[in-house]
Order: structure tokens, then C-alpha cells, then sequence
């Protein structure tokens, strides 16, 4: 795809065509942006700089983990929203209890690097994964984003602000856990679609009916969307009915009914066998589906995890009968 024409209602395809439309939905995920780490490039996957977000990548993470004898163990998570808000978290937490189960925890010194304000913004989780960091003896960085990696040095630099200004911070370290910045896709961003001046040019639409709001025939599903909601399959699979009801109405004339709450869910695991499974709204409050206090860790919860939501996913949510 190389370009939406909404004005025209038409959308040019890679081969030179062109596509014309009556309605349009957008569903075509999010860009993960590795060129905006300086010096990452040609670096990724050795020397100690890994990142769980390349499946190429993935399995030299637990190479790393698994040789690392002691040292400093930077993870990195970017100030724009991502794609699994969670993640840079979990492969923390589970290498730190690698790290325990292994004796290494009293040499490992471990570092979370955010360019976010907090762990997490629901209040109630965020109280159970702080002392989760307390237990594993993380140190904590909110508002630094990673924007350098020097690999001959072993160094990360980091932007944070100081007394009003922009500032770098140079931290060495042994391994490190990169998390890229993200945004929507270039065709996105550079369209009419776009949110207008924003950078991260997500698709402009409304958080609750899913329908662009400046162009009534086109609508928008999933991660490419503004909806200030976390990015995560399990907020999709709210979003499709809300989207297939409200373009159905669309279509018909009719008023849109539909409303899609801002619904996520982050199944946090926090070491082996343990998991908070956090589920939330636009308002940051909890939406939990089991009747159980969700905000402590689980067992119970890491085996759903582990064995039915990877079920539930490829037999339900993809063939569209999970709501």
C-alpha cells in the first residue's frame, strides 16, 4: 500500500493501481521505529543488545540471560505508546527470577529505563508491580527515553529533562533490553488520516464509535488507531463488534449505537509461574473478569496465560466468535 486518498475515496497500492471504496476500514497495526535509536542499527542481536520485539532476535534475549554472570542489565521502554504495553516489563521481571533461581540476583544489577511516568497507570496494579520491583532490587528511570546505543562502549544514552531542560544520560552496561519508540505506519502518518500536527500520525478516530472524525466512510481498528486505549490483542477483540455494528449502522444511515469502553487486558508476568493479570478502561480503572482480587500475582493466572489465551487467540479471537 502506498497511499490513502480519502478525498477521493481511493487507495494506491504498491504495483502503481489504484483501489476505489465506498467504505474503508484501517487495520494495519503499528510501526516499530529501530532507526530512531541512534547506532542500533548493525547492533541488534549481539554483543549484549537484544530485543524481544524482532523474532529474530527473541531467542538470543534468553542467550543473554543465560550467560550473563553478573553485571548491569538495562531494559528500555519508549515514550510513545507500544504494541504489548507489558512486555518490556515481563522479560524483566522473568530474567530477574532467572537471575534468582540461579544464585546470579545478588550480582545482577537491574535497571528499568522509561521514558513513561510510572510502572503503570492503574493505580491498583501498579501498587502490586512496585513492590515486585522491590523485591527483585530494580532500580527504577521513569521519564528517560532511550535514544543512542554505542556498542563499542557499552553505553546507552538517554534523554530526560532537568530543571526544564532536555538533557542526556550516559549509563554503561553489560545487556541490554531494547524496546523500539512506535507510531503509526508511514502511510498513516503521512495521509489525511493522520491526526492532524501529530506526530505519531495514528489514525484520527473516535475512541468510542471507531469512525474517523473527519471522514464518515472510513472507519479504524486496532493498534494504527488513536484510541488512547493500550495497544494489545485483547482490546482489539472489544473493538471488532463496536466496528462491525457501527459501520453496519453507517452504511444503513442509521445513528452508530455501539461503544467501545477503551477495554485492555495486560497479563503480567511477573516471574515464573506468577501473574497479575490486569484489566482495565480509558479510565484506568479496573475491569476484571474473574471474581477474584486480579491485582495480586497468581499461579492460576500464569497458567491461563500460558495455556488457554494462546488457545482462545488462534480458535476464537481470530475466527471472530470471542467478544
Amino acid at each position: 500500500m502506498e497511499a490513502f486518498l480519502p478525498d477521493e475515496n481511493k487507495v494506491l497500492l504498491s504495483d502503481g493501481s489504484a483501489v476505489t471504496y465506498d467504505w474503508l476500514v484501517v487495520a494495519i497495526g503499528i510501526q516499530l521505529n529501530w532507526s530512531l535509536i541512534k547506532g542500533l542499527d548493525g547492533n541488534l542481536g549481539k554483543n549484549g543488545i537484544t530485543s524481544n520485539y524482532l523474532f529474530e532476535t527473541a531467542p538470543y534475549t534468553f542467550e543473554c540471560i543465560k550467560n550473563f554472570k553478573g553485571g548491569k542489565a538495562i531494559f528500555t521502554m519508549p515514550n510513545t505508546p507500544i504494541k504489548c504495553g507489558g512486555a518490556p516489563q515481563k522479560i524483566m521481571y522473568l530474567a530477574a527470577d532467572y537471575f534468582r533461581k540461579h544464585g546470579l540476583l545478588n550480582k545482577a544489577d537491574i535497571h528499568f529505563y522509561s521514558g513513561m511516568g510510572s510502572i503503570f497507570a492503574v493505580k491498583k496494579y501498579a501498587e502490586t508491580l512496585n513492590k515486585v520491583i522491590e523485591r527483585y532490587g530494580i532500580k527504577t528511570h521513569y521519564k528517560h527515553n532511550l535514544v543512542e546505543i554505542r556498542a563499542d562502549k557499552k553505553e546507552a544514552v538517554f534523554e530526560t529533562e532537568q530543571d526544564g531542560q532536555v538533557v542526556q544520560v550516559v549509563e554503561n552496561y553489560d545487556f541490554i533490553h531494547v524496546t523500539p519508540p512506535q507510531s503509526a505506519p508511514d502511510v498513516i502518518r503521512k495521509s489525511p488520516l493522520a491526526v492532524p500536527n501529530s506526530p505519531l500520525g495514528w489514525l484520527d478516530v473516535d475512541k468510542y464509535t471507531l469512525r474517523h472524525n473527519r471522514y464518515a466512510n472510513v472507519f479504524g481498528v486496532g493498534d494504527n488507531t488513536s484510541t488512547p486505549n493500550a495497544k494489545t490483542a485483547a482490546a482489539l477483540r472489544k473493538q471488532v463488534p463496536v466496528l462491525v455494528e457501527n459501520l453496519y449502522n453507517s452504511i444503513k444511515g442509521q445513528p452508530l449505537t455501539a461503544t467501545y469502553s477503551g477495554y485492555g487486558c495486560c497479563p503480567l508476568v511477573t516471574g515464573y509461574g506468577k501473574l497479575v493479570l490486569a484489566e482495565f478502561d480509558y479510565n484506568n480503572e479496573p475491569v476484571e473478569t474473574f471474581p477474584i482480587d486480579q491485582g495480586k500475582e497468581r499461579w492460576t493466572m500464569y497458567q491461563l496465560k500460558k495455556w488457554i489465551l494462546p488457545w482462545y487467540y488462534w480458535n476464537r479471537v481470530l475466527r471472530g466468535v470471542a467478544s
